[in-house]
Order: structure tokens, then C-alpha cells, then sequence
């Protein structure tokens, strides 16, 4: 019986396209695929059954789902908002750490002064 598997798989560029196609290629039952790297979308027709294509393709290390109706492309502005974040996050500690490191310095200069002046 031939039906075809839509996956939403994690392709980054041309190397990732190529790990799928090969997987892909060697599948028993597949008459058929589209690798679209822009929608992260893969297309598979034949005699196959969805669950042995998710598998399949998940051996190439990518992260594979199947698609989901009305899915697209553009959740992908939201792993940069994330990266935002995290790089604004990681400049505050690096300051708050800098800071600390200052003031922990300026303690330790002083200290030896008052000792001196104490003595």
C-alpha cells in the first residue's frame, strides 16, 4: 500500500540534506522524496509505514517529528530571541563578575596598608 510520511527534520544546510537523502535512498518501499532544507520538510511516498521513516531518518542525528498540519518554518525566529537572552544574560554575569573581582581587589590593597599603619 502506498502512502506518503511528511517529517518536520532539523536540516541546517547542504551536508544535512545529503545525510537524508542517503537514508533515505537506501529505505526498502520508498518510490519517492522531497527534501525541502528551507522548510525543514521531507516528503516521503511509497510502501512505507510513518513510523519506519521517522526511524530511519532519525539515524542520520537530526531531530525528526512528524509534520504537523499548518507547522511552518518561521518558529525559528524564536531560538534567536533565545540566544539574545542568553547572550544579554551571560554580559551581565561577566560584569556583576567583573565588578566583584574589582572591589574584591580594592579590599585586598587596602588591607595591607592598614596592617602597616596599624603596626
Amino acid at each position: 500500500m502506498s502512502q506518503t510520511v511528511v517529517l518536520k527534520v532539523g536540516m541546517s544546510c547542504q551536508g544535512c540534506v545529503g545525510a537524508v537523502n542517503r537514508v533515505l535512498s537506501k529505505m526498502e518501499g520508498v518510490e519517492s522524496f522531497d527534501i525541502d532544507l528551507k522548510e525543514q520538510k521531507v516528503t516521503v511516498k511509497g510502501n512505507v509505514q510513518p513510523e519506519a521513516v521517522l526511524q530511519t531518518v532519525s539515524k542520520t542525528g537530526k531531530k525528526t517529528s512528524f509534520w504537523e498540519e499548518g507547522a511552518s518554518a518561521a518558529p525559528e525566529s524564536k531560538p534567536a530571541e533565545t540566544v539574545a537572552e542568553t547572550e544579554s544574560k551571560s554580559a551581565e554575569t561577566v560584569a556583576e563578575t567583573e565588578s566583584k573581582s574589582t572591589e574584591t581587589v580594592a579590599e585586598t590593597e587596602s588591607k595591607p596598608a592598614e596592617t602597616v599603619a596599624a603596626a
